[in-house]
């Protein structure tokens, strides 16, 4: 296993190529951040799921990213410029739909585009350089709590984010004012963890998937993961932070969705085709190397999720007082 994510992350590492000639023909995958991150990992793992179909050619999928906006730029190109494409798809979160949630998109909707497939899980996680003085999530907080100014957090997107949100529940629930923490808002996880490592940051917030990927580097200490119990794999040492005192579960959605006037027999080939994904077992194997977990909708039950998720960020972003 070791083996397999030194190798994901080598493959995260490269950089997106410029130019036409650098992109085969296809399908296009739009990563609204840049490399490196989980929104990365998400296009990557429906690439492999893709590839593995019977009868389907190797590299019939290519990548592209577009970042900005925590997810806007990518988000009004699709539904503004590019509402048709019928081989065009861009990876969500649950981050974007609680940045929907809160207008961080203008007046755009869950009924804006069309929600092809979710294709796992991932939870929400706190990490140190593996150099760190902070051992534990209790020494993390005693820190914040007793020099908040000197601890540095790097999170993807800006206050209100879902990276922003892990910890600040975080630091509430353990009795510190989220209000008095320093943030330093980054482009995506990739770019939070590389501050991280080059000490612009002490601190990352942000998902297990990522963290699972760095810590096989031996770089990366994670304190806790935001899950109900710990989680397998590389992280299955990691304690959860219910076991060390802080009742917080962040659990994140993760999947794909296309522009809002594909036409009805592109979107259904594109949902049929990703049921056939996310039923094989080699996906299943390509989905646990990721660090994601089992999670599969499509079609319309994916929208009626998506819809009632976006319902209920709002509510809970309101009452944070995070709503514009």
């Amino acid at each position: 296993m070791k083996k397999i994510l030194l190798a994901l992350l080598a493959l995260i590492s490269v950089p997106p190529q410029s130019g036409a000639a650098a992109q085969p023909a296809g399908v296009e995958c739009i990563v609204p951040s840049k490399p490196g991150g989980a929104m990365d990992l998400t296009c990557k793992l429906a690439q492999q799921g893709l590839n593995g179909l019977p009868g389907r050619p190797a590299g019939a999928m290519h990548i592209s990213y577009l970042p900005g906006g925590i997810g806007a730029v990518a988000w009004h190109s699709l539904v503004s410029q590019r509402r048709a494409e019928p081989n065009t798809l861009v990876v969500f979160s649950g981050g974007s739909l609680l940045n929907l949630a809160q207008g961080k998109f203008g007046r755009a909707t869950a009924g804006d585009v069309r929600w092809v497939a979710a294709l796992g899980a991932d939870y929400g996680m706190i990490a140190v350089r593996a150099d760190s003085p902070y051992k534990t999530l209790g020494d993390l907080v005693a820190a914040l709590r007793k020099q908040p100014d000197k601890v540095l957090v790097g999170v993807s997107g800006t206050i209100g984010s879902q990276d922003w949100l892990k910890i600040a529940l975080v630091v509430k629930a353990a009795g510190v004012d989220p209000k008095v923490l320093r943030f330093v808002a980054l482009e995506g996880g990739g770019e939070a963890f590389t501050a991280m490592h080059a000490n612009h940051v002490q601190v990352v917030s942000g998902d297990a998937s990522e963290a699972t990927l760095y810590s096989a580097g031996g770089n990366t200490r994670v304190l806790a993961v935001l899950s109900e119990r710990r989680l397998p794999g590389v992280l299955a040492n990691v304690p959860t932070a219910r076991e060390q005192g802080i009742d917080v579960v962040w659990p994140i959605i993760r999947g794909v969705w296309m522009g809002p006037q594909v036409a009805e027999g592109d979107y259904r080939k594109w949902v049929a085709t990703f049921d056939r994904v996310l039923a094989t077992p080699e996906f299943a194997q390509s989905r646990a190397a990721y660090g994601l977990y089992p999670f599969s909708l499509t079609g319309e039950a994916l929208a009626a999720y998506v819809k009632k998720a976006v319902d209920d960020y709002g509510r809970r972003a309101s009452e944070l007082g995070l709503m514009r």
